[in-house]
């Protein structure tokens, strides 16, 4: 009996010792190597690591002076006015921060440029205007073979042409009873003459601002830009520093007061130059019209005395 419980003893030791070698295997592991570790050595800890700092600031020496420390934060804030600036250089904001000569300069150009745009309209509606009534009055007189008939097609329409028509009519009434007619036609090309440069000077009316912006606005604007420079340049021996940043503003908004006399005098003497051409073609018309009235009244003086020369005289 005794031996039947040795053998089962013995087989269940046979049976659990490999179990247990597996339970007892890394515990031993890890003592042994506890145990091989030198003392020297701390043992691993399995606390994490303490966060680094971002920066360090480091440690000037003794007598030097301190230097207070810039993180990433602190210079992109430094960073931010640089840029807000660069993007306020507009022509508005540059205006705004001008010198007040400069600015004055500014708005009187910018007012001469709404003068010159004012008179090519104005101009451009008046010439038109007038050259088709006169090409009109032309035609409607064209088959006229007195000065009467002339008189009666164009009614009570008021022109260039009616005032040539009145001119001959008065002077024929004025000259009757002379027997000399180169003198009524002397005397009536004078005052053709007359209401032709009084046409004239009606319509060049407004040219010569055009000239004069064209000419001086130019240089008004130079007077700006070297006000601004120089300016600039004060502003730079005061700021002891010749930074791009420091000198740029000052110079752009100088250079903005040319800019802008350049806007003004390029359109003006382009303007002055189509009306040129526009106010030699009406004048052209215009004598035309002194022609024709001429013409009407050598017809009437020809015919003899005793037609239009009579019934003026009354």
């Amino acid at each position: 009996m005794s031996r039947i419980i040795l053998k089962t003893v013995t087989a269940l030791a046979i049976l659990l010792l490999p179990s247990f070698a597996l339970a007892q295997g890394p515990a031993a592991q890890v003592q042994q190597q506890a145990a091989e570790r030198p003392p020297s050595q701390p043992a691993l800890s399995t606390a994490p690591p303490a966060a680094t700092p971002a920066t360090q600031t480091p440690i000037a020496p003794p007598g030097s002076p301190a230097v207070a420390p810039v993180d990433g934060d602190n210079a992109a804030k430094g960073l931010r006015p640089t840029i807000s600036v660069l993007r306020e250089l507009s022509p508005w904001s540059m205006f705004l921060s001008a010198d007040i000569l400069v600015k004055a300069v500014m708005i009187g150009l910018a007012f001469a440029s709404l003068v010159t745009w004012t008179i090519f309209i104005a101009k451009t509606i008046e010439l038109s205007s007038i050259q088709r009534k006169l090409r009109s009055a032309l035609a409607r007189i064209a088959d006229a073979r007195s000065l009467a008939e002339a008189q009666l097609a164009l009614g009570a329409r008021a022109g260039v042409l009616s005032l040539l028509l009145d001119a001959a009519m008065r002077e024929a009434r004025l000259s009757a009873g002379i027997s000399s007619d180169s003198g009524v036609k002397e005397r009536a090309s004078s005052s053709f003459a007359e209401i032709s440069r009084a046409e004239a000077r009606r319509i060049r009316r407004g040219m010569g601002m055009l000239a004069t912006i064209g000419s001086t606005s130019p240089f008004v604007g130079l007077f700006g830009t070297v006000w601004g420079i120089m300016n600039s340049f004060i502003g730079i021996s005061k700021a002891q520093t010749t930074n791009l940043a420091v000198v740029a503003p000052g110079i752009a908004e100088a250079l903005l007061a040319t800019a802008i006399g350049l806007a003004a005098a390029i359109p003006a003497v382009i303007i002055y130059n189509h009306f040129a051409r526009l106010t030699k073609t009406y004048l052209e018309l215009v004598a035309r019209a002194s022609g024709v009235a001429a013409r009407l009244l050598s017809r009437d003086l020809d015919r003899g005395h005793g037609g239009v020369l009579a019934r003026a005289a009354e």
